[in-house]
């Protein structure tokens, strides 16, 4: 028996280099704009047998705006990021160099004081593996980027360090297919309607 769980990244909130941790902003103008281009092409996702989304508020909307009337699922909220919630990555560098430097290099590290890298791969491979399996059943979750690269370098089985290496846009779509433990990644065809843009 194989699950098929597809991951829709959220639509933006920011332009990429004013993207916060733990970002709780609903969609910007720009965010709703995009979801409506590419609904076409992600509406059929609708159909899914389960349909759910990270708690934050661009993650609902998305999910939302597509048709999906996704349930909030705690375990794919974002990571943890202690006294570093709300900044940028360049405002946390400008005040604390060495602790940012330490919490890339250490997929352990917990220097701004919430949850680690490999914690947090860990918390969203768990809600992966404990979907309910049915031959053929088919779950598609909207969350954001963050979530979706930690849920395949679970899937994958890859180095944690891999994590850094994974780009998920705004409105992306992956899929791993198998059961709890075992996922393979599917790079399925872009729908006929998204590729005419």
């Amino acid at each position: 028996m194989a699950l098929r769980v597809t991951f829709v990244a959220a639509a933006r909130s920011s332009p990429l280099l004013a993207e916060r941790f733990d970002d709780d902003r609903p969609l910007d103008q720009a965010g709703w704009d995009e979801v409506q281009h590419i609904a076409p092409g992600l509406l059929p996702l609708a159909a899914a047998d389960l349909r759910y989304c990270s708690p934050t508020p661009r993650s609902r909307a998305t999910g939302d705006a597509l048709g999906y009337a996704p349930l909030v699922q705690l375990a794919l909220r974002d990571c943890d990021m202690g006294r570093w919630r709300g900044l940028t990555l360049g405002e946390a560098m400008a005040r604390e160099p060495q602790a940012v430097d330490a919490w890339l290099a250490d997929p352990r590290g917990t220097p701004h004081g919430g949850e680690s890298l490999l914690t947090f791969i860990s918390r969203v491979g768990g809600w992966l593996d404990t979907r309910p399996l049915e031959d053929g059943c088919r779950v598609v979750a909207v969350a954001e980027p963050s979530v979706i690269r930690a849920a395949l370098v679970y899937a994958l089985k890859a180095p944690p360090s891999t994590y850094w290496n994974i780009d998920v846009r705004p409105l992306s779509a992956i899929t791993v297919a198998g059961r709890g433990g075992r996922w393979n990644l599917c790079l399925d065809g872009i729908p006929a309607q998204a590729s005419r843009s």
